[in-house]
């Protein structure tokens, strides 16, 4: 059983209570066949290979033994622990599932949120780590000749990354072997630890490998600036460096402790730590000391004309993550796989491609990184590298080249097959870019080739673009078979109202959402703390609500923004707005419980119990979240005009949750960075 959790606590009702009352086991998107595309093959990993994810024996021993359960669902003790953690990892299943149909970076939003709130702790910790790369590269990055998005590209990395491990037998009996997990046929347990040991650090690894490119802007942006008049950067550029990095490099007393403890080394600082651990993996094998690395390390963000005036944000994103993790994860909890994801960052960008391996120079090159010599630095090359399809332009010249829009990927016998697609409405530049290279290539191939940015590395006969991965990794346990193609654009999925926050706005809204009741004189701090006592399904469920804000605001014709705008302010939804988004909202309760494995039932309500009169109340709330089923909820294939007339059917107090909260929300975001809400007409 995947959710191994849920299917005891069905076993345990099925004999408390004579018969089948739930919880139902979550379907596997797509289950019946064995799939190897992205989508499928992600999910797959996630949904069987990762069992007993956060699955703590003595805590449910401790169950077992006092009667007393410690899962939270809607509220704290209504469920067991396992089951709990069963269920995040659902969410986190869920919520991947989303971002891959969509693309957009709302959804990319809970993949992080997901993870954060699994292995970090909760979000509210480090949510200024992910949510300040969206604002920069929304609100710099037009600044700029080149930048694409790295936020939702990240999770698309993320999602490779996974599909990958579920579909190559030999990356995952590397990756085993080099974590000295027994890599013998046919044990479960070995299996199942390496799936979950990968998913937490290929996820810290993926997930913010580009955390770094706030501070790589401001230098990007100062070079653009002589740039946009054709002049190459090079001696006598005009650029800005760091300095004074101790905040951002340094290690506190226990981080040295544990490091000590860990490598039987000193260490003053976290570039010393990454420079000794670079070292160990890949020093032998390229030719260079310690005492080399940590210089090329401590050059990196004071020296760029060393590096070809380049500042390397993998640099900036291995130290920034390093701090979060000391402070989130706690010095005595540091692990080498925590080194290792931070050391694989650090390599991802220039550091291999052009201080290790100098894949670029035909003298000097040297053997591209095997996935023996470093799993998770080998995986980030390669899911980097692929990743460049459904990426937000935001430079100047990036905005107006051709990039491919999506992609179809199949990894049937750990080969990788991928065809990436381009607008058909862009023929015009593609059939310009075959004439040019025929004539090229008719004329004696003298002087450069004709280039189309990334359809010209797929389509030319160099095939620059598998031929560059390859000269990076080692591609020979996983081929690569690569081809452009055009198709219409579809982006039907990409709902772009006025409303926009960058995700600066969401977590905030979800806390006035959860907090509506308490009044607008409770601290903010005080609405957080509550907000973060709900589980990662409900927290998510209140995230999905404050999403959807702006696609009902634009329903009724209205928006919301911080700046000072010419329009009537709403203060108040009128009964007529809300018979607009109201069943909208009902409509999104409906296929968030659908999607989480939640069925139409009473038997919480029905089911004899032996608790007295003043406990039912409560004890029946946790039987609902024990069973997982809900009177509210609807069962099948249901379409919007079903969802529409169910709604119709509920009682007036059952109605008004979808649209009252939003009243009350109203008064308390002002709280927040001073949002208010207009109407058009």
């Amino acid at each position: 059983m995947a959710y191994t959790a849920l299917e005891q606590m069905r076993q345990e009702n099925l004999k408390k209570y004579g018969r089948d009352v739930g919880p139902c086991q979550p379907a596997l998107c797509g289950s019946g066949l064995i799939r190897t595309d992205l989508k499928s093959s992600a999910l797959r990993f996630l949904h069987e290979r990762c069992e007993k994810l956060q699955f703590d024996k003595k805590i449910a021993d401790r169950e077992a033994a006092t009667g007393v359960l410690e899962g939270t669902s809607l509220k704290p003790a209504q469920i067991p622990y396992n089951m709990q953690m069963d269920i995040n990892r659902l969410c986190l299943e869920k919520a991947l599932e989303r971002f891959i149909d969509s693309g957009v970076a709302e959804d990319a939003y809970d993949v992080y949120y997901c993870y954060l709130e699994i292995f970090f702790g909760h979000y509210g910790k480090s949510k200024k780590m992910v949510e300040l790369l969206s604002e920069y590269e929304s609100n710099g990055s037009s600044l700029l000749m080149k930048h694409r998005d790295h936020y939702s590209h990240s999770v698309y990395v993320f999602a490779l990354g996974l599909a990958i491990y579920e579909t190559n037998e030999t990356f995952r009996r590397t990756f085993k072997k080099f974590y000295r997990i027994s890599t013998k046929e046919d044990n479960r347990e070995a299996d199942r630890k390496a799936a979950c040991l990968f998913l937490k650090y290929w996820g810290l690894t993926a997930l913010f490998h580009d955390i770094g490119y706030p501070f790589e802007l401001p230098f990007e942006q100062v070079i653009s600036y002589f740039e946009v008049n054709k002049i190459k950067r090079g001696k006598g550029s005009l650029y800005v460096a760091y300095h004074d990095l101790e905040f951002l490099t340094g290690i506190s007393e226990d981080a040295a402790g544990r490091f000590r403890r860990l490598y039987h080394r000193e260490f003053r600082d976290i570039m010393e730590v990454l420079a000794f651990d670079i070292t160990a993996k890949l020093g032998e094998r390229y030719g260079f000391t310690e005492e080399k690395m940590l210089d090329i390390l401590r050059r990196k963000p004071v020296a760029p004309g060393d590096f070809g005036y380049f500042m390397d944000h993998a640099f900036f994103s291995a130290c920034r993550l390093y701090s979060e993790i000391e402070k989130s994860v706690g010095a005595a909890d540091i692990e080498k796989l925590h080194v290792d994801a931070l050391s694989a960052i650090l390599l991802h960008n220039s550091l291999f491609k052009f201080s290790i391996s100098f894949y670029k120079d035909k003298e000097k090159r040297k053997a591209p990184l095997r996935m023996e010599d470093h799993p998770l630095a080998f995986m980030l090359m390669l899911c980097d590298e692929l990743q460049c399809w459904d990426r937000t332009a935001y430079g100047r010249n990036s905005r107006t080249e051709l990039h491919p829009m999506a992609v179809d990927f199949d990894f049937h016998g750990g080969a990788l097959h991928a065809c990436y697609y381009y607008d058909i409405a862009e023929s015009d530049k593609i059939e310009a870019f075959r004439k040019s290279y025929k004539n090229w290539e008719m004329n004696g191939e003298h002087g450069d080739a004709p280039r189309l940015k990334a359809f010209s590395d797929m389509a030319e006969k160099e095939q620059r673009f598998t031929a560059d991965i390859e000269k990076i990794v080692d591609t020979k346990d996983i081929p690569l078979h690569i081809v452009p193609a055009t198709r219409e654009a579809n982006r039907k999925s990409k709902h772009i109202f006025l409303s926009t926050s960058n995700f600066l706005h969401l977590y905030d809204f979800a806390v006035a959402l959860h907090g509506r009741n308490r009044g607008e004189s409770t601290p903010i701090k005080e609405l957080e703390k509550q907000f973060e006592a709900l589980s990662l399904e409900y927290q998510l469920s209140t995230l999905g609500r404050a999403k959807n804000f702006s696609r009902y605001l634009d329903a009724i014709n209205c928006f919301y923004t911080d700046k000072p705008v010419g329009y009537e302010m709403v203060r108040e939804f009128t009964p007529e707005q809300a018979a607009v988004f109201a069943p909208m909202e009902h409509e999104r309760w409906i296929r968030d419980h659908q999607m989480m494995g939640w069925v139409y039932g009473t038997d919480y309500e029905t089911v004899p119990l032996s608790c007295d009169a003043a406990e039912e109340k409560q004890t029946r709330r946790a039987l609902r979240e024990q069973m997982r089923c809900h009177k509210l909820a609807m069962d099948g294939n249901v379409s919007r005009e079903d969802i529409h007339e169910h709604y119709l059917s509920l009682p007036e107090a059952d109605q008004d949750k979808d649209w009252k909260p939003f009243n009350s929300m109203l008064k308390l975001l002002k709280k927040f960075d001073g949002l208010r809400i207009y109407r058009l007409d």
